[in-house]
């Protein structure tokens, strides 16, 4: 009798223990998915705050950089470093582009603050005495450096061609150009020769954003004459030279890879920027040049809407010069001040021209 009572007593167990049935498998499956459904918004939330941190985080130390390079030279770095002419002459190994007087050495703002964000190491591998695109640098001007890198933005972070005006990779001597990518481009003004800031017979033609007066300037390859911006060709800008109020001044602005190519390194004579998506105001024959290191700005002239042509952060026209995020709502700037804000792409067209120039004398109010 113990013996029976012990077999139907592990069997009364077993029954106890019986499996789920499909009903309750696909109940279970569905909650689960519910649940998940729920917390990935969260989730990529989290990570997208995360990103945007680094973002701003990166813009703060080449703010930082931008100070100690002012305190050891007196002066803000080059927008980029070009022969220096006001002829349209320059000899064979400066491979000046006919149109925009760019020329070697190139070497562009991000190389030169290289010693400030502690890639000293390859800033001394680097022979800044010759061109930013001379073989001998080839591999050193290729680095991959994150610091001028938005974890946000797409379109790729690894090293990009040089590509001349029909989109092919451009060969200077019979050599490509590989350049390490930046996210991140320096603000040029609301004044801009488009590019094109070499000899000029009739003058460049500017109009007052506020007022339509106009102004005619020959340029003779003198950015300066135009640019009011911290950074263009062989700009030396000073603190004193700001005053607009450093405060109140955009240097440094976002730039994805998903609009256009950018680089730390500098500007190739003859290089082209070409847009990486098509829109009715930038179509595939809208490349630029003078815009790889640059925010490059249309100009300060009117368009036929009566508003400035530089265009805001995610400006719908989406030329490969302007600034460009991939964070909601709009995207970071570096202050001359080294604070970093975010900026609304909805922000008032005039109100971000005033605060792309740094001596146009433009109230600016709260942004």
């Amino acid at each position: 009798m113990i013996r029976v009572f012990k077999i139907y007593g592990w069997v009364s167990t077993m029954k106890r223990f019986r499996g789920f049935t499909l009903i309750e498998l696909l109940v279970v499956i569905a909650i689960i998915a519910v649940l998940v459904s729920l917390l990935l918004p969260a989730v990529q939330q989290a990570r997208e705050a995360a990103r945007r941190s680094q973002c701003k985080n990166n813009l703060k130390q080449i703010g930082l950089a931008l100070h100690n390079y002012h305190d050891t030279h007196s002066a803000f770095p080059a927008g980029y470093y070009s022969w220096p002419t006001s002829s349209g002459s320059a000899p064979a190994w400066a491979a000046m582009d006919p149109t925009t007087w760019d020329a070697a050495p190139g070497w562009g703002w991000g190389t030169m603050l290289l010693p400030f964000l502690d890639q000293g190491p390859l800033y001394n591998q680097l022979d800044v005495n010759r061109a930013c695109f001379d073989p001998s640098n080839a591999t050193s001007v290729a680095t991959k450096l994150p610091v001028f890198l938005c974890p946000t933005a797409s379109g790729g972070d690894e090293p990009f061609l040089a590509q001349n005006d029909s989109g092919a990779p451009l060969a200077i001597n019979g050599d490509q150009v590989l350049l390490g990518r930046s996210h991140y481009v320096a603000s040029h003004g609301q004044e801009s020769c488009w590019g094109e800031c070499g000899s000029s017979t009739t003058g460049e033609i500017f109009t007052n954003i506020y007022t339509s007066a106009t102004t005619t300037v020959t340029i003779n390859g003198d950015a300066s004459r135009v640019a009011d911006g911290p950074f263009f060709r062989n700009s030396r800008t000073k603190f004193r030279d700001v005053t607009d109020g450093v405060s109140n001044t955009i240097f440094i602005g976002e730039h994805s890879s998903k609009l256009s190519d950018k680089t730390w390194v500098g500007v190739v004579p003859g290089a082209f920027t070409h847009p990486r998506f098509s829109t009715p105001e930038n179509g595939p024959d809208a490349a630029a040049t003078l815009t790889l290191v640059h925010a490059g700005p249309s100009g300060g002239e009117l368009d036929i809407t009566g508003f400035p042509i530089i265009h805001p952060i995610n400006f719908p026209t989406f030329h490969v010069g302007q600034m460009y995020s991939e964070h909601t709502g709009g995207g970071h700037v570096l202050l001359g001040d080294g604070s970093v804000r975010f900026l609304s792409q909805n922000i008032d067209l005039f109100l971000f021209a005033e605060l792309s120039s740094m001596n146009e004398g433009e109230p600016v109010g709260e942004f």
